[in-house]
């Protein structure tokens, strides 16, 4: 399956919604258990290569800190932040911080070791997560749990596994960052870049972005303008 395939699952259950079935999943329309090659870098909604940019920057600076995205901050991220503005969800930190044990190249080091192995892991998300998510007020439990890199005939090829992923601003915000560490991993050791799958839990689409599926069924159009 790949990301044109995916639009169609959503498009069959907003028809199935529209004819009255019920099979919204707390006000979204939910795909459980996707695996699909994302082979196109947005599913509904254009890209906003500014805000991508900005976040981007605000990752690699590895601050957890909201009020540091460059520019204006998304009414999203100060929804999840404590009341100083603190998130646990900073992707640059997570790989790159020895406090989390510089994941990316832990994964880099695991390719170098052994070019054809499985052990090249990189882990975003951690047990403590628990009891971490919502400390001082904040809401922000880890959307992506881990990615593995695998090597194979030349090419490294990322899979990423995600506890909850938004169809809309979530999947193409994050596949620009996984596109950014594939191509990392790939430069470090030697090889091209590959495919990037994408295995999340729950793939989701909110209600108020229905319209965006509608347009979709109507028009055969899934890159309409929205800002993040």
């Amino acid at each position: 399956m790949n990301v044109q395939d995916l639009r169609g699952r959503f498009a069959d259950l907003w028809h199935r919604h529209e004819n009255g079935e019920d099979v919204e999943v707390s006000g979204t329309l939910e795909i459980i258990g996707a695996s699909f090659t994302a082979n196109q870098p947005t599913i509904f909604g254009a890209l906003d290569e500014d805000y991508i940019q900005r976040e981007l920057d605000w990752y690699l600076s590895r601050s957890l800190n909201v009020e540091d995205i460059p520019g204006k901050t998304p009414p999203i991220w100060r929804t999840v932040a404590d009341k100083d503005g603190h998130i646990n969800s900073n992707y640059g930190h997570l790989m790159f911080s020895e406090q989390n044990y510089d994941q990316l190249h832990s994964a880099i080091a695991q390719i170098h070791m052994q070019p054809d192995g499985r052990r090249a892991v990189a882990v975003y998300t951690r047990p403590s997560i628990h009891v971490e998510w919502n400390e001082n007020g904040r809401s922000d439990f880890i959307c992506t749990n881990a990615v593995n890199y695998y090597q194979r005939g030349g090419k490294v090829h990322a899979v990423v596994q995600m506890r909850s992923n938004d169809a809309v601003f979530g999947f193409r915000n994050d596949l620009a960052w996984q596109d950014f560490c594939l191509a990392l991993v790939a430069h470090e050791t030697g090889s091209e870049k590959g495919t990037i799958t994408w295995q999340p839990g729950s793939i989701h689409v909110y209600a108020r972005h229905y319209h965006l599926i509608e347009h979709y069924v109507k028009t055969g159009e899934f890159d309409v303008s929205l800002k993040a």
